[in-house]
């Protein structure tokens, strides 16, 4: 079974209920949708530095709201983890001097690591991984 990888700015369009996204995963079986525990990393760190930094109580409410619904989401969806042959690959990456961001490369190195087609918008970045198959389900 082929596994459909929703990176970061994916899983944020589907959070978002964006249409393309969405009518997309309708046309994929369910069990073959995942994302990475870079994301879910990416995701948290986010969600959390928003809420350190908030002042009024209103704000705090929707934060917390958010980091709820995040939570909610991850716990449904399956998350791939970062294992030793995604390890593996994310050092070929580095010796081959692949120059994107760090999560980016991580990210690459899982959906190579199960040889997954990736999904995303960031194809600036992503089409610089040698052998990386990519969508784009946001058009």
């Amino acid at each position: 079974m082929t596994l459909y990888v929703l990176d970061t700015d994916s899983v944020t369009f589907q959070q978002a209920g964006r249409e393309t996204v969405i009518q997309h995963l309708k046309a994929v079986p369910a069990q073959s949708v995942c994302t990475t525990i870079v994301t879910l990393y990416e995701q948290m760190r986010g969600r959390l530095a928003v809420i350190n930094r908030i002042k009024k109580k209103n704000d705090l409410v929707y934060a917390y709201a958010k980091l709820q619904a995040t939570l909610r989401y991850f716990s449904i969806i399956n998350v791939l983890p970062f294992t030793s042959e995604a390890a593996h690959h994310l050092a070929k990456l580095k010796a081959d001097k692949v120059r994107i961001g760090t999560q980016d490369l991580r990210i690459a190195a899982i959906v190579l690591s199960v040889n997954g087609i990736l999904i995303t918008s960031n194809r600036r970045d992503f089409d610089k991984i040698p052998g990386l198959v990519i969508e784009d389900w946001n058009m």
